[in-house]
């Protein structure tokens, strides 16, 4: 990055000059291993590469998906994102508590191992009915099989294209949703799925032709998280427990496993600051993002405790 930044109108003439020549290719990806919110391996590309997506994403790819994507599409979008999704989800269990109650149902649907098996041929193949350059397609073309988990399938997880991609992969699954089953209360968080309705049948039949689709059209299959339950039991969405009260209330309850990631993160903070690694800087502003996140949601007593939370040094 240094090296770039310190030559850098050298470096971006040269781009210009590879991609416009069709020259231009990618270096390769560097691997590493995160933990939260889950084990997962990140394949990231080095600085060079990143700012040609950066580019792609923002003066080709953006504007493209934009004007094709449903409302209720909500990860990685400007103005939207976690609390967009949660948001929308509580405004339809609120519309559905005045009009029938708590007794409607909710299917959940989760695609398994969502990156890793998004195929390049399906991708590709609607990528190039509404993108008309043939020069863009083929960068496109080059990055999507920069990488693949198993033979053509796969996208790697650090790329800001894959987020992208991933959002509009999905799409035939919205219009189907929305436009055909014309189901009102929808939302999808990348891979993430929430349908609402009053009639379990609906969501059943709702459930058949998404498989269909889903496993015929995109080559993918639903994880044994989706299912249909009572709205009643709540239900789980990201990292958060929904559930309405007798009064029409909509509670939300952060999940167990993400209460002692937190407990574990101040911990480790306690032991940083303990032991001179990380500053009094360093944990205010790790305290101040997790409160803000906190914050959308029921959790008193827990941001009280952390607000409680002492910091020692040397011992």
């Amino acid at each position: 990055m240094i090296q770039f930044e310190l030559d850098l109108a050298n470096e971006l003439w040269t781009l210009h000059q590879q991609l416009i020549s069709n020259t231009y290719q990618i270096a390769g990806y560097t691997y590493f291993t995160i933990y939260e919110p889950k084990e997962r391996e990140i394949q990231a590309l080095n600085y060079r590469d990143r700012v040609v997506q950066h580019s792609l994403c923002d003066n080709v790819l953006t504007p493209f998906f934009e004007k094709r994507l449903i409302y209720d599409n909500a990860a990685c979008r400007k103005e939207k994102g976690t609390h967009f999704a949660m948001n929308r989800l509580t405004k339809f269990l609120q519309a559905h508590y005045r009009r029938y109650g708590s007794s409607d149902w909710v299917l959940k649907a989760d695609i398994r191992k969502y990156f890793p098996s998004i195929n390049h041929g399906v991708l590709l193949k609607r990528l190039e009915k509404g993108i008309p350059d043939p020069q863009v397609m083929d960068l496109l073309r080059m990055i999507i099989h920069s990488f693949q988990q198993e033979q053509d399938q796969g996208l790697p997880m650090g790329n800001q294209t894959s987020q992208l991609f991933a959002l509009y992969y999905l799409d035939p699954l919205d219009r189907l949703i929305k436009e055909q089953l014309r189901i009102k209360h929808y939302t999808r968080y990348m891979d993430d799925c929430i349908l609402v309705h009053p009639d379990k049948e609906v969501l059943q039949e709702c459930l058949r032709q998404m498989t269909i689709l889903v496993e015929d059209e995109l080559k993918l299959s639903f994880n044994n998280k989706t299912q249909i339950t009572p709205l009643a039991s709540g239900v789980d969405y990201l990292g958060w427990h929904f559930y309405l009260t007798d009064t029409g209330k909509v509670i939300r309850k952060l999940r167990t496993q993400n209460k002692k990631k937190i407990k574990r993160r101040i911990k480790g903070l306690q032991v940083g600051f303990r032991k001179g690694r990380i500053t009094a800087m360093d944990i205010k502003q790790s305290l101040m993002a997790t409160k803000g996140h906190l914050q959308h949601g029921h959790t008193y007593h827990l941001r009280k405790k952390i607000a409680e939370t002492r910091f020692h040094k040397g011992e």
